[in-house]
Protein backbone atom coordinates (compact mmCIF):
# COMPACT_ATOMS: atom_id res chain seq x y z
CA UNK A 1 0.00 0.00 0.00
CA UNK A 2 1.56 3.56 -1.08
CA UNK A 3 1.41 5.46 2.59
CA UNK A 4 1.37 9.54 2.54
CA UNK A 5 3.70 10.69 5.13
CA UNK A 6 3.10 12.27 8.00
CA UNK A 7 5.62 13.85 10.26
CA UNK A 8 4.91 14.36 13.79
CA UNK A 9 7.10 16.59 17.20
CA UNK A 10 7.00 15.63 20.45
CA UNK A 11 5.91 11.75 19.58
CA UNK A 12 7.20 10.63 23.05
CA UNK A 13 4.17 10.77 25.45
CA UNK A 14 0.84 12.74 25.42
CA UNK A 15 -1.21 14.12 22.05
CA UNK A 16 1.95 13.68 19.85
CA UNK A 17 2.42 9.25 20.89
CA UNK A 18 -1.29 8.95 20.29
CA UNK A 19 -1.16 10.77 17.11
CA UNK A 20 1.40 9.20 15.62
CA UNK A 21 -0.14 5.84 16.81
CA UNK A 22 -3.43 7.22 15.11
CA UNK A 23 -2.27 8.16 11.53
CA UNK A 24 -0.42 4.90 11.63
CA UNK A 25 -3.68 3.19 11.89
CA UNK A 26 -5.66 5.54 9.20
CA UNK A 27 -2.93 4.74 6.62
CA UNK A 28 0.24 7.11 7.26
CA UNK A 29 4.11 6.04 7.27
CA UNK A 30 4.70 8.05 10.31
CA UNK A 31 7.57 10.00 11.36
CA UNK A 32 7.82 10.16 15.30
CA UNK A 33 10.57 12.78 16.35
CA UNK A 34 11.42 13.57 19.87
CA UNK A 35 14.30 14.95 21.79
CA UNK A 36 15.53 11.78 23.09
CA UNK A 37 14.87 8.50 21.08
CA UNK A 38 15.85 6.70 24.36
CA UNK A 39 12.04 7.62 25.07
CA UNK A 40 10.29 5.99 22.19
CA UNK A 41 9.80 2.84 23.59
CA UNK A 42 6.67 3.34 25.03
CA UNK A 43 5.80 5.03 21.54
CA UNK A 44 6.91 1.41 19.88
CA UNK A 45 4.93 -0.88 22.56
CA UNK A 46 1.92 0.74 22.27
CA UNK A 47 2.17 0.51 17.91
CA UNK A 48 2.70 -2.68 18.23
CA UNK A 49 -0.08 -3.20 20.58
CA UNK A 50 -1.89 -1.95 17.81
CA UNK A 51 -0.04 -3.69 14.73
CA UNK A 52 1.20 -0.44 13.23
CA UNK A 53 4.91 -0.62 14.64
CA UNK A 54 6.39 -1.03 11.01
CA UNK A 55 4.07 1.87 9.77
CA UNK A 56 6.13 4.34 12.58
CA UNK A 57 9.92 5.26 11.88
CA UNK A 58 11.50 7.30 15.23
CA UNK A 59 14.05 10.19 13.83
CA UNK A 60 15.64 12.61 16.80
CA UNK A 61 14.63 16.24 16.46
CA UNK A 62 15.46 19.01 18.73
CA UNK A 63 12.81 21.71 17.36
CA UNK A 64 15.10 24.25 19.27
CA UNK A 65 18.33 23.35 17.26
CA UNK A 66 18.51 24.53 13.81
CA UNK A 67 21.39 21.59 13.12
CA UNK A 68 18.75 18.95 14.74
CA UNK A 69 15.84 20.50 12.17
CA UNK A 70 18.51 20.14 9.11
CA UNK A 71 19.49 16.87 10.04
CA UNK A 72 15.91 16.24 9.22
CA UNK A 73 15.46 17.76 6.38
CA UNK A 74 18.23 15.38 5.04
CA UNK A 75 16.70 12.58 6.04
CA UNK A 76 13.18 13.60 4.40
CA UNK A 77 14.75 13.19 1.06
CA UNK A 78 14.07 9.97 0.35
CA UNK A 79 9.97 10.13 0.67
CA UNK A 80 8.07 11.22 -1.88
CA UNK A 81 6.37 13.77 -0.25
CA UNK A 82 5.61 14.77 2.73
CA UNK A 83 1.63 14.92 3.59
CA UNK A 84 1.50 16.00 6.93
CA UNK A 85 3.10 18.00 9.86
CA UNK A 86 1.93 17.74 13.53
CA UNK A 87 3.71 20.28 15.18
CA UNK A 88 2.97 18.84 18.57
CA UNK A 89 6.63 19.69 20.46
CA UNK A 90 5.81 21.96 23.45
CA UNK A 91 5.80 22.41 27.32
CA UNK A 92 3.72 25.20 29.33
CA UNK A 93 6.29 26.79 32.12
CA UNK A 94 4.15 28.25 35.08
CA UNK A 95 5.07 30.97 37.17
CA UNK A 96 3.83 34.57 37.53
CA UNK A 97 5.38 37.08 35.12
CA UNK A 98 6.59 39.34 37.93
CA UNK A 99 8.76 36.28 39.71
CA UNK A 100 9.64 34.63 35.74
CA UNK A 101 13.04 35.43 34.29
CA UNK A 102 13.38 36.98 31.24
CA UNK A 103 15.54 33.45 29.90
CA UNK A 104 12.01 31.62 31.06
CA UNK A 105 9.93 33.12 28.52
CA UNK A 106 12.78 32.99 26.25
CA UNK A 107 12.89 29.29 26.60
CA UNK A 108 9.10 29.03 26.32
CA UNK A 109 8.58 30.71 23.22
CA UNK A 110 12.04 28.94 21.42
CA UNK A 111 10.17 25.76 21.99
CA UNK A 112 6.34 26.43 21.15
CA UNK A 113 6.91 28.97 18.72
CA UNK A 114 9.97 29.51 17.07
CA UNK A 115 10.67 25.65 16.67
CA UNK A 116 7.32 25.42 15.24
CA UNK A 117 8.23 28.11 12.56
CA UNK A 118 11.73 26.79 11.90
CA UNK A 119 10.28 23.06 11.35
CA UNK A 120 7.21 24.40 9.34
CA UNK A 121 10.00 26.66 7.01
CA UNK A 122 11.68 23.26 6.55
CA UNK A 123 7.94 21.43 5.47
CA UNK A 124 6.69 23.83 3.48
CA UNK A 125 8.78 23.63 0.15
CA UNK A 126 8.20 19.70 0.03
CA UNK A 127 4.62 20.79 0.22
CA UNK A 128 4.40 23.15 -1.70
CA UNK A 129 6.52 21.06 -4.96
CA UNK A 130 3.61 19.02 -4.55
CA UNK A 131 0.79 21.38 -3.85
CA UNK A 132 -0.73 19.86 -1.45
CA UNK A 133 -0.04 19.21 2.46
CA UNK A 134 -1.21 19.88 5.61
CA UNK A 135 0.16 21.72 8.76
CA UNK A 136 -1.62 21.26 11.65
CA UNK A 137 -0.71 23.11 14.87
CA UNK A 138 -1.15 22.26 18.24
CA UNK A 139 -2.35 25.13 20.36
CA UNK A 140 -4.49 25.38 23.05
CA UNK A 141 -7.39 27.05 24.98
CA UNK A 142 -4.78 28.67 26.43
CA UNK A 143 -4.14 30.42 22.93
CA UNK A 144 -7.84 32.06 23.16
CA UNK A 145 -8.23 32.90 26.70
CA UNK A 146 -5.56 33.92 29.15
CA UNK A 147 -5.24 32.50 32.81
CA UNK A 148 -3.54 33.91 35.65
CA UNK A 149 0.26 31.67 36.47
CA UNK A 150 0.24 30.69 32.61
CA UNK A 151 1.48 33.98 31.03
CA UNK A 152 4.70 32.30 29.49
CA UNK A 153 2.47 29.61 28.02
CA UNK A 154 -0.39 31.32 26.78
CA UNK A 155 1.27 34.12 25.06
CA UNK A 156 3.45 31.48 23.12
CA UNK A 157 0.28 30.17 22.35
CA UNK A 158 -1.37 33.55 21.08
CA UNK A 159 1.58 34.02 18.85
CA UNK A 160 1.11 30.59 17.44
CA UNK A 161 -2.18 31.60 16.55
CA UNK A 162 -1.57 34.83 15.08
CA UNK A 163 1.22 33.07 12.82
CA UNK A 164 -1.34 30.52 11.98
CA UNK A 165 -3.59 32.33 10.47
CA UNK A 166 -1.22 34.50 8.51
CA UNK A 167 0.32 31.16 7.19
CA UNK A 168 -2.45 29.96 5.77
CA UNK A 169 -3.41 32.70 3.84
CA UNK A 170 0.16 32.41 2.57
CA UNK A 171 0.04 28.76 1.43
CA UNK A 172 -3.17 28.20 0.91
CA UNK A 173 -2.83 28.95 -2.83
CA UNK A 174 -0.43 26.27 -3.44
CA UNK A 175 -2.67 23.63 -1.88
CA UNK A 176 -1.38 23.61 1.30
CA UNK A 177 -3.23 23.57 4.30
CA UNK A 178 -2.93 25.45 8.14
CA UNK A 179 -5.13 24.01 11.29
CA UNK A 180 -5.13 25.06 14.45
CA UNK A 181 -5.82 22.24 17.26
CA UNK A 182 -7.32 23.95 20.28
CA UNK A 183 -7.41 21.52 23.50
CA UNK A 184 -9.00 22.30 26.47
CA UNK A 185 -7.49 20.32 29.47
CA UNK A 186 -6.69 16.78 28.95
CA UNK A 187 -4.91 14.29 30.81
CA UNK A 188 -1.65 14.82 29.61
CA UNK A 189 1.94 16.00 31.44
CA UNK A 190 1.52 19.19 29.85
CA UNK A 191 0.36 20.74 33.25
CA UNK A 192 3.43 19.62 35.07
CA UNK A 193 5.08 22.70 34.50
CA UNK A 194 2.22 24.69 36.39
CA UNK A 195 1.57 22.26 39.56
CA UNK A 196 4.94 22.35 40.17
CA UNK A 197 5.42 26.21 40.27
CA UNK A 198 7.56 27.21 43.43
CA UNK A 199 7.95 30.52 45.07
CA UNK A 200 9.54 31.89 48.14
CA UNK A 201 7.30 31.89 51.27
CA UNK A 202 7.64 35.46 51.45
CA UNK A 203 6.17 35.50 48.16
CA UNK A 204 3.22 37.99 47.78
CA UNK A 205 1.89 35.58 45.10
CA UNK A 206 1.71 32.90 47.82
CA UNK A 207 -2.05 32.95 48.77
CA UNK A 208 -2.73 33.40 44.75
CA UNK A 209 -1.11 30.25 43.82
CA UNK A 210 -2.54 28.14 46.63
CA UNK A 211 -6.21 29.26 45.20
CA UNK A 212 -4.85 28.29 41.32
CA UNK A 213 -3.34 24.72 42.32
CA UNK A 214 -7.16 24.29 43.98
CA UNK A 215 -8.20 25.29 40.40
CA UNK A 216 -6.45 23.16 38.64
CA UNK A 217 -6.99 20.19 41.06
CA UNK A 218 -10.98 20.39 40.97
CA UNK A 219 -10.63 20.65 37.42
CA UNK A 220 -8.99 17.19 36.59
CA UNK A 221 -11.99 15.32 37.08
CA UNK A 222 -13.43 17.14 34.00
CA UNK A 223 -10.31 16.26 31.50
CA UNK A 224 -10.93 15.00 28.45
CA UNK A 225 -9.63 11.61 27.12
CA UNK A 226 -6.35 12.48 24.98
CA UNK A 227 -6.98 9.73 22.96
CA UNK A 228 -10.48 12.33 21.41
CA UNK A 229 -7.67 14.59 20.20
CA UNK A 230 -5.87 12.24 18.45
CA UNK A 231 -8.44 11.24 16.64
CA UNK A 232 -9.71 14.44 15.93
CA UNK A 233 -5.83 15.12 14.00
CA UNK A 234 -6.27 11.83 12.15
CA UNK A 235 -9.58 12.97 11.04
CA UNK A 236 -8.37 16.47 9.84
CA UNK A 237 -5.42 14.58 8.02
CA UNK A 238 -7.56 12.35 6.19
CA UNK A 239 -10.52 14.32 5.30
CA UNK A 240 -10.90 15.38 1.63
CA UNK A 241 -12.46 18.77 1.95
CA UNK A 242 -10.11 21.69 2.94
CA UNK A 243 -10.31 21.96 6.63
CA UNK A 244 -11.88 24.82 8.82
CA UNK A 245 -8.89 26.49 10.37
CA UNK A 246 -9.45 26.11 13.85
CA UNK A 247 -10.88 23.36 15.76
CA UNK A 248 -11.58 23.61 19.44
CA UNK A 249 -12.06 20.44 21.27
CA UNK A 250 -12.60 20.03 25.17
CA UNK A 251 -15.42 19.74 27.77
CA UNK A 252 -17.05 23.65 27.93
CA UNK A 253 -14.36 24.75 25.91
CA UNK A 254 -16.63 25.90 22.98
CA UNK A 255 -18.85 27.36 25.56
CA UNK A 256 -16.02 29.38 27.27
CA UNK A 257 -14.98 30.97 23.56
CA UNK A 258 -18.52 31.87 22.82
CA UNK A 259 -18.65 33.56 26.16
CA UNK A 260 -15.34 35.74 25.61
CA UNK A 261 -17.19 36.94 22.49
CA UNK A 262 -20.21 37.90 23.93
CA UNK A 263 -19.38 39.51 27.55
CA UNK A 264 -17.17 42.39 28.54
CA UNK A 265 -13.26 41.17 29.87
CA UNK A 266 -14.55 42.57 32.92
CA UNK A 267 -17.44 40.46 33.45
CA UNK A 268 -14.64 37.67 32.62
CA UNK A 269 -12.06 38.77 35.29
CA UNK A 270 -14.30 39.26 37.83
CA UNK A 271 -15.56 35.63 37.71
CA UNK A 272 -11.82 33.97 36.84
CA UNK A 273 -10.40 35.95 40.23
CA UNK A 274 -13.44 35.46 42.20
CA UNK A 275 -13.10 31.45 42.02
CA UNK A 276 -9.14 31.55 42.79
CA UNK A 277 -9.38 33.81 45.70
CA UNK A 278 -12.81 32.33 46.99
Amino acid sequence: MNRKTAIITGSSSGFGLLCAIELARNGFQVIGTMRNVDKAVTLLERANERNVSEFIKVFPLDVTSSESINDLKNYLREFHSIDILVNNAGFAVGGFCEELSIEDYRKQFETNFFGIIEVTQMVLPFMRANRHGRVINMSSISGRMGFPGLSAYSSSKYALEGFSESLRLEVKPFGIDVVLVEPGSYATNIWSGVETIKINQDSPYQSYLKGIKCEIETGKKDHGDPQDVAQLVAQIATQTKSPDLRYPIGKGVKKNLLLKNMLPWKMIEDVILKRIHN
